[in-house]
């Protein structure tokens, strides 16, 4: 083996780049037969990658080809850049489910082939490549660098080129200044200016890389640019290069590649070897790769195996399985009930071996901050499934026989085996509602990655359509009844835990959970490239999911004292209401009766408005009390006040006490993903997203969230978001600018409405302008703005006749997304989110409801879509920070945060957000956040 130098050539492969690729490009050009291997796998990008392995080694030993060769992948761990700046790829979205099993059959592939497979924690790829290609031209080696990133183009030059293993297309100097307007020497400094927005690096606001490549061939290099950068004439161009000259010095160290890392591995490691034939064909057969297994065979000259029969994919098959393999009867008693390591031991090795499991948790209760596990369900192919019971007591029905506990492995035994599988970001866990699944795997030590989610799946294609229980979609897409939980647990006083169901019982319900989950997973997975919602699923849902899952297990502090003298206060309150309600009537009744205060306020006293009811019964819904009260009866004013108050005792300030978490002294909700049908987030158990702050009693209950010893609770909202999105949406110049340029958005409407000056203005003007902007938003009809706006129906009627004459932009744009909806059955948001809306054709007031919530749906989805891309975003910008992201009312974020790094924390999170709409729309006017710091979380907002 002579020493590398001249005569050798040495042929890096960017793997993490090669394999995005291959997926993609697999995607679009493999029929769905060659995707996915006969179990479900996906395998396409493997495919691809196989053939580019056999390339290197049919092309070694030829004139000019590779005498060395390495593949160098990406890990999963935080590099060097990291640390030089919090946000670096922070907002990358996560690898697309189907490419996740590949990352690890893509590096067995590479050993397989007998070529040196690299990687390294600290570093990036890159980093390993621009060190091993600058060593080996230093020997006097030839490098080629089979890649098409942009990264590496700053390391091309003598001895060193790249090649586009898309189209053989080869990268030197001429390519590269065709691309960056300068030489390879100077791509850093280029890159420095003008950032980047896939990988998070900010460079200078406002420079692109044609403007870069000007000042960098003007002045020289970077350095020199930012040291004269006072002689610039144009001022905008020299003001952001003297504000932002620290930015582009820490953005060229992120660009710059490392060329002395650590690699510590010899050439003599890196010569190209003939591959073992027995262990590369044995490979590829297992990939159901029969093609290049004939390749192989023949370049090996080794006889070609048979691929068994029963691995051939279906010529008619659809990804991910085929119809049969989803249409296999359910049969409950095939599942197999696990009580063995060794039987454990075999499932966890097929997982590993398919890169894909479902899985689903059985527990002692739906709260997951209390609930013990009892046992665990995997699956692995349509009618295959385990159940792995670890906390069972005695057969419920056999208690007073005394029976022992049933056998079962112990709970730390199955955890411990359970954990490296199920944090293996090579094997892909798929669950219904797995958010659920991941809390209590989390209080359990486990940390599950690389998750998809069904329910979510569904979500994304038929939100608007139907629920998405994990019953409903079986019926719907299986033509399957699960077996119902009742049957197991009973319902009311004599309702059992699962813990005490029968382990026969459990293993039937529980594997049937998760063969469901696999069998609507493989079903519905492949309805998101058809339907175009891929990227609203893995930009938007999926990775929402551990974001919430954090979120939810932070939870918030409460003052139970606070609460508690709050409900003896509204006790008090709502005692003297219901006697002066009484006392007013002139009898006793029970208030909270709708029947019996309707005979006292419409039959008794003979106030006027009152409508029966089908049940015979007078109306005393919120808006007749409200009209009533308007109109000066004091009897119907106390009600509504009696109820706002009790409801505020009931829902709040006495069920917040029974939510607080005895370990952690938090109230911890959860929150449903697909609970609306514009995205927006639901929050449940308790919830606290329809807590009222316009009265004080609602700002006070607020007030009971505190922050815990040392730091502060941080609220960041989008100011105004729904408008400004209207605003973008329709076109509406002057809303526009009046955003732009900070103006009172409510006082220019009116002021364009009813033609006063927006200096001194009447508030009650005002308030009205409000109430319209707001209620288009909601395709208010004119029945009811009067009723808000307590005025005659025809003068509200010429209101919005005057607001859509004002802004005809606004009047279109309803038209428009009403006739769009009726064409294409669903509406969608700025980031392709499809909200559908099968009633939008229906008569009468529900067609009136269906194309107003049309109307809505793209301005509130579009919102709430926005507001997701920052909270997916956010744990990477304030990693490092003594901070933490506790909840999310709509259109604001709530954090707890270390007194010391408030600043910071709103720096970066705000960055974020007004960043969220990027790189995928830009909205305009631009997003303003608006922050605010407290004791508690009134103070804060």
């Amino acid at each position: 083996m002579t020493e590398f130098g001249q005569g050798h050539h040495l042929q890096l492969v960017d793997g993490s780049g090669f394999i995005f690729r291959a997926f993609f490009q697999a995607e679009r050009s493999l029929a769905p037969k060659y995707r996915y291997r006969s179990d479900g796998t996906p395998v396409g990008a493997v495919h691809f990658f196989c053939n580019m392995l056999l390339k290197i080694v049919m092309d070694s030993g030829g004139e000019h080809a590779p005498t060395h060769a390495a593949v160098v992948f990406d890990t999963a761990s935080k590099t060097f850049r990291s640390d030089i700046y919090s946000e670096y790829k922070s907002n990358r979205p996560p690898p697309p489910p189907d490419l996740v099993p590949q990352f690890q059959a893509t590096r067995d592939a590479t050993a397989a082939f007998n070529i040196a497979c690299l990687e390294m924690d600290g570093f990036e790829a890159d980093d390993i490549i621009a060190t091993l290609a600058t060593k080996a031209k230093a020997a006097g080696g030839e490098v080629t660098i089979l890649s098409s990133d942009k990264d590496l183009m700053q390391l091309v030059g003598d001895g060193i080129r790249m090649m586009d293993g898309r189209d053989n297309k080869r990268i030197g100097p001429a390519e590269v200044r065709e691309k960056f307007g300068v030489g390879p020497d100077k791509v850093v400094d280029v890159q420095a200016l003008a950032g980047d927005s896939v990988d998070n690096v900010p460079g200078a606001p406002g420079i692109g890389v044609k403007t870069a490549a000007l000042l960098i061939n003007e002045y020289g290099d970077l350095e020199a640019l930012l040291e004269r950068a006072s002689e610039i004439k144009q001022p905008k161009r020299r003001q952001t290069l003297i504000d932002f000259a620290d930015q582009i010095r820490v953005s060229r160290r992120l660009v710059q590649l490392e060329r002395n890392a650590p690699v510590g591995i010899a050439f003599a490691d890196l010569e190209i070897a003939k591959p073992d034939p027995d262990n590369l064909l044995k490979f590829l057969v297992e990939q159901e790769f029969r093609t290049l297994t004939r390749r192989v065979a023949d370049h090996l000259g080794a006889e070609p195996p048979d691929i068994p029969e029963a691995a051939k994919p279906a010529a008619d098959a659809e990804p991910p399985a085929a119809p049969e393999a989803a249409e296999l009867p359910f049969n409950a008693d095939s599942y197999e009930c696990v009580l063995t390591e060794s039987a454990l031991e075999r499932w966890l090795q097929e997982i590993r071996e398919r890169g894909i499991v479902a899985i689903d948790t059985e527990t002692t209760s739906l709260d997951e901050m209390a609930a013990e596990l009892v046992g665990v369900s995997l699956s692995v192919d349509p009618g295959k499934a385990c159940y792995i019971p670890v906390a069972h007591v005695s057969n419920p029905d056999l208690l007073e026989s005394g029976e022992a506990a049933p056998i079962q492995l112990a709970r730390e035994t199955v955890l411990g085996l359970l954990k490296p599988v199920l944090e293996d970001e090579a094997v892909l866990k798929i669950g219904h509602n797995i958010k659920y699944d991941m809390k209590i795997l989390a209080r359990c030590g486990i940390r599950m990655a690389s998750v998809d989610d069904t329910m979510l799946i569904s979500y994304a294609l038929h939100g608007g359509l139907h629920r998405f229980s994990m019953g409903v979609l079986s019926k719907l897409y299986l033509k399957h009844e699960p077996i119902p939980i009742k049957s197991l647990l009973g319902a009311g006083k004599s309702a059992i835990t699962f813990d005490r169901t029968s382990i026969g019982d459990a293993t039937k319900y529980a594997g049937e959970d998760a063969d469901i989950t696999l069998r609507l997973w493989r079903k519905l997975k492949p309805e998101l490239r058809r339907e175009r919602v891929t990227t609203v699923y893995e930009t938007l849902e999926r990775p929402l999911v551990p974001v919430l899952t954090e979120m939810e297990r932070n939870g918030i502090k409460v003052d139970r004292r606070h609460l508690a003298l709050m409900s003896r206060k509204f006790g008090d309150r709502i005692n003297a209401l219901a006697d002066e309600i009484r006392e007013d009537a002139g009898e006793s009744f029970n208030i909270a009766s709708p029947k019996q205060l309707g005979e006292v306020l419409f039959g008794k006293l003979g106030l006027p408005g009152g409508k029966k009811l089908r049940n015979g019964s007078f109306s005393t819904s919120a808006d007749v009390l409200e009209d009533l009260a308007a109109e000066g009866h004091a009897l119907p004013a106390k009600v509504l006040d009696w109820r706002h108050r009790s409801k505020l005792k009931s829902t709040y300030t006495d069920a917040l006490q029974q939510h607080i978490n005895r370990a952690s002294g938090r109230v911890h909700t959860s929150y449903h993903i697909a609970g609306a049908n514009t995205g927006r987030l639901a929050s449940t158990d308790p919830n606290l997203q329809n807590i009222p702050v316009r009265s004080e009693e609602g700002r006070r209950i607020r007030e009971a969230f505190i922050a815990e010893e040392g730091h502060i609770l941080l609220s960041l909202d989008y100011s105004q978001i729904e408008l400004r999105i209207l605003a973008h949406v329709a076109n509406i110049e002057s809303l526009r600018l009046a955003f732009e340029q900070g103006i009172d958005i409510h006082a220019l409407t009116a002021s364009q409405m009813f033609g006063v000056p927006v200096e001194g203005m009447d508030p009650a003007v005002r308030r009205r302008a409000k109430a319209i902007n707001f209620g288009v938003i909601y395709g208010i009809s004119s029945f009811g703005l009067a009723r808000n706006l307590r005025m005659p129906r025809a003068d509200a009627q010429e209101f919005i006749k005057t607001y859509f004459e004002r802004f005809p932009g606004i009047r279109a744009y309803m038209d428009r997304t009403v006739e769009d909806a009726k064409a294409n059955g669903f509406v969608s948001t700025i980031f392709g989110r499809k909200i559908h809306t099968p009633e939008i054709g229906a008569k009468g007031p529900q067609g009136a409801f269906a194309r107003r919530a049309a109307i809505n749906a793209p301005i509130q989805g579009s919102a709430a879509d926005l507001i997701r891309r920052a909270m997916i975003r956010i744990p990477g910008a304030i990693e490092g920070l003594p901070a933490k992201m506790l909840l999310q009312v709509h259109d604001e974020l709530l954090f707890e945060v270390r007194e010391d790094a408030v600043e910071d924390t709103i720096s970066a999170v705000r960055a974020v957000m007004v960043g969220a709409d990027r790189p995928a729309a830009r909205i305009e006017p631009a997003l303003v956040v608006d922050a605010g710091t407290g004791s508690n979380w009134a103070e804060a907002h």
